[in-house]
Formats: structure tokens, sequence, C-alpha cells
């Protein structure tokens, strides 16, 4: 034979038809699963937000300061786990729509205290009692305490 024989042309084998797929690898991961309810939530939050004008950080930081008037912004974030330059952006906008004031520290002298106005305890309050409203929606199918149990085992994977 030559090597110039003609070759035989092979039929190709049909792609597979596929009914169900398998994500029980997937499934097994917690990565996996806590992005999936992440998105759920986060998307639902990002919704409702909007009528605040809110991101879930400026949520965060506005939530931390109605609850620890005076905190400063090296512990907002220590607390958050952000960085200071992309901290100080947010403070100004915050204080800008006239969510927030800063007052100079009672013990540190270097430090600023944030305090929420009277404007900004009332959008906190607003915005907190959407945030629960929207959590409950999202844990609808768990029980109390396993709602409860979910967010102690979270805890433990990032405290």
């Amino acid at each position: 034979m030559s090597s110039s024989s003609p070759r035989v042309r092979r039929k190709a084998a049909p792609a597979p038809v596929i009914d169900t797929i398998d994500t029980r690898y997937l499934e097994s991961l917690v990565g996996y699963n806590a992005r999936r309810a992440s998105l759920v939530i986060i998307d639902a939050f990002l919704r409702n937000m909007a009528v605040y004008g809110l991101r879930p950080v400026d949520f965060s930081v506005l939530s931390l300061i109605c609850h620890n008037p005076g905190i400063t912004s090296r512990q907002l974030c220590a607390a958050l786990d952000i960085q200071p330059p992309n901290l100080v952006g947010m403070i100004n906008q915050l204080e800008k729509r006239s969510l927030i004031t800063r007052r100079p520290h009672p013990s540190d002298g270097r430090a600023m205290g944030l305090h929420l106005t009277s404007e900004g305890r009332k959008l906190t309050r607003q915005a907190e009692a959407t945030a629960a409203a929207l959590e409950e929606a999202a844990t609808a199918r768990l029980s109390p305490a396993e709602r409860q149990t979910l967010i102690k085992l979270l805890k433990k994977i990032y405290v």
C-alpha cells in the first residue's frame, strides 16, 4: 500500500444526550454551596437596598456605626476586614449624604469617632428592617434553629 491511499472517514459518535446534570461533586463543596446561597441573598439585597442607595458594604458600615456610636475608621476596617483606603471614600460619601458625622474621639486625640445623623439613624433603621425581611424570606425553608445553626457554622469558617 502506498502512503497516498485514501483515508477512511469514520463517522463521529453522536454527542451523548444529557437529561440530568450530575452536580453531586460540586454540591459536596462548601464553597460552591456558600456561593450559590450568597448569590440568592445578595441579588435580593442589591435590588431592595437600591431604594436606600446602599451597597452591602455601605449597609455594613452604617449598621456598625448605628450599634457602636463613636466607632473609629480603624475599628471599622478591622471589623469588616477592609483596607483603610477603601473606607475613606465611602465615609466621605456617607458624610456628603448627611448620614454620618465625625466628632473628636473622647480618648484618642488623633482619631475621629463616627456617628449617625438623625437622617442616618432613620435610613439605617429602615435598611435593617428591609435586611431582616430579606433574610427571613431567603431562609424561609429553614426552622429558626436551623437558621441559627447555619449562622454558627458559617462563622466557624471566617472567625
